[in-house]
């Protein structure tokens, strides 16, 4: 009778191992997806709308600059004729530089007959103030090149209300007051003969020409 050895039992049949590199594939695919780091799928389109939105912003500036600080030949043009409102309004101011110095004799002569429209009805003055203050200062279709300068004329215009004053208030006819009037007139109509062929003339090279006394003034209006 044979004795059954648990020692010496047959040896059981080995495991078959056909399945486990199948699951050891799909291991290290799982692995491999889970460490590999992937782009956003919105990383390209934020870079590119950064980049959009950096060019529209740079071009939107170069547009209000070109808006603002523009010179063409227009805007040139108008500037400069503005600057003669001053000169005709305080023409009076040269009654006595005018008949002593030749060269500005001829300078003026060309200018008699707008001198003389000008003059001839005594609110044109004010009514050239209002339409160039209503209709190019406060107007942003024009650029701050032409509203800067026609704003320069404006307040240009306003300090010969000073000298106006003074002469309707003493009214000198002789002695140390006139000779102080005379000089007073004649000061103010060579700066305004300055500020005409200075700032006329930087305006038609497109330059932005800065009057003493009045530019710190029409910046603040000129916004």
């Amino acid at each position: 009778m044979a004795i059954s050895n648990p020692f010496f039992s047959p040896l059981s049949p080995p495991l078959r191992l056909s399945h486990r590199p199948h699951l050891y594939s799909s291991f290290l695919f799982s692995l491999n997806k889970l460490t590999t780091t992937k782009k956003p799928k919105n990383q390209t389109k934020t870079r590119t709308r950064r980049t959009s939105l950096f060019t529209v912003t740079a071009q939107s500036n170069k547009n209000n600059n070109k808006k603002d600080d523009s010179a063409d030949y227009p805007d040139r043009i108008i500037s400069a004729v503005c600057y003669f409102y001053p000169f005709f309004d305080g023409i009076q101011y040269g009654k006595y530089v005018i008949t002593q110095f030749t060269p500005i004799q001829a300078f003026i002569q060309p200018l008699v007959p707008a001198i003389k429209v000008f003059k001839s009805f005594p609110f044109n003055g004010f009514l050239v103030f209002l339409t160039l203050y209503f209709v190019v200062v406060r107007n942003n279709n024009f650029s701050r090149y032409v509203r800067f300068n026609t704003m320069q004329a404006i307040v240009l215009d306003i300090l010969l209300i000073f000298p106006d004053l003074l002469e309707r208030t003493f009214n000198f006819r002789d002695g140390f007051g006139l000779d102080l009037m005379m000089s007073l007139d004649s000061t103010m109509f060579l700066f305004l003969l300055v500020c005409l062929i200075y700032g006329s003339s930087s305006c038609l090279l497109g330059q932005v020409p800065r009057l003493p006394i009045v530019a710190e003034a029409a910046d603040r209006q000129v916004l």
